[in-house]
């Protein structure tokens, strides 16, 4: 395990909030502007919003440049969260030209050009500011997969951001029957480029304990399924996105990880029915620069049926990893945690 400079770790108050339980397809809530109508939303001009709570301050934003005083150079593409920053800690965590949460590919495991598998990069996503606290990202029907999609970023009393992914396939555009979804945070020059979690070397019994996720470059080892996902995708021998499917000898026993930086932790907590897969590369920023990342697959999806993904994303000073899982224990609890 690494050497983490001592801090004292900040105590924060939670709101109440409900576990999610598992429900079918067809008695999901309503939880963004993409299923429920009645919510009433502002478009601003700027193209994105601060939300600031608690000592946490995130700039969301949506895939257009913006290179003013609040968020200088800024490149297309990137939607999310372009600026995370801490009372403790007032340099962004992302690479700044960059983002985090970034809702980065759509695929089905089939070679496409680079602008398609990207495509969540290159059509248009309108940011709705529905209050203070909350925004969403809404990204109409995409030109090629015909997938409409609404990211809602709420940040919560503590500052924890949540993320909440509904989504539509309008087409049976997915040639493997399934869609692939995948996001990317950007670190700028982390202090170690690798993440924590708690699992266990795959196809063994051995009990669960922290293990370093440690790639030795893009796409190798870079990828964290769960203990119990034996789900199988299809994909293409020379599938370009190399992040995807090509897997570690861990796998997680619990559905969160953390990664740490200049006294920061950086924690993505999942819910255990979404099966995230972990991901990481040690360059997906550039040099130094690690993507700390997951992803996200509906397998058998179903023409004009509604998904739902929720996960939840801490930035707080870091003192240990036993003092990590105090302070992510209500969080990993209100996502569907035992």
């Amino acid at each position: 395990m690494p050497l983490f400079i001592s801090r004292s770790a900040i105590l924060l108050g939670l709101t109440a909030v409900l576990t999610p339980s598992t429900v079918s397809a067809d008695e999901l809530p309503s939880l963004t502007t993409l299923s429920n109508p009645d919510i009433t939303f502002t478009v601003p001009e700027t193209g994105y919003a601060v939300l600031e709570r608690a000592g946490v301050r995130a700039i969301i934003v949506d895939n257009r440049v913006v290179d003013d005083d609040t968020l200088p150079g800024h490149r297309a593409g990137y939607s999310g969260v372009a600026s995370l920053t801490h009372t403790a800690r007032d340099e962004n965590l992302f690479v700044p030209s960059y983002a985090g949460l970034n809702y980065e590919h759509i695929h089905d495991g089939t070679t496409r050009e680079r602008t398609i598998l990207f495509e969540p990069r290159n059509a248009p996503i309108e940011l709705r500011v529905i209050d203070v606290h909350t925004v969403e990202l809404y990204q109409a029907p995409t030109p090629t997969w015909k997938l409409e999609s609404a990211l809602r970023y709420a940040m919560l009393e503590d500052g924890t951001l949540e993320m909440t992914l509904e989504c539509i396939p309008r087409a049976k555009t997915f040639r493997n029957d399934y869609v692939g979804l995948f996001w990317a945070s950007y670190i700028h020059q982390p202090d170690s480029l690798d993440i924590f979690f708690r699992g266990h070397q795959a196809g063994t019994n051995n009990p669960t304990r922290w293990l370093r996720g440690v790639t030795p470059k893009h796409g190798v080892n870079s990828t964290h399924p769960g203990q119990s996902d034996s789900r199988v995708f299809p994909h293409d021998n020379d599938f370009p996105l190399t992040l995807v499917f090509n897997r570690s000898d861990y796998v997680y026993d619990e559905p969160w990880y953390y990664a740490f930086t200049h006294g920061m932790a950086f924690v993505q907590i999942f819910r255990p029915q979404d099966q995230v897969r972990l991901a990481q590369s040690p360059s997906g920023g550039g040099q130094g620069n690690p993507a700390w990342d997951f992803q996200y697959f509906i397998p058998e999806y179903q023409l004009n049926q509604r998904y739902q993904m929720v996960m939840r994303a801490m930035y707080l000073p870091m003192e240990s990893p036993q003092q990590i899982l105090e302070d992510s224990l209500k969080h990993r609890r209100a996502l569907g945690h035992p």
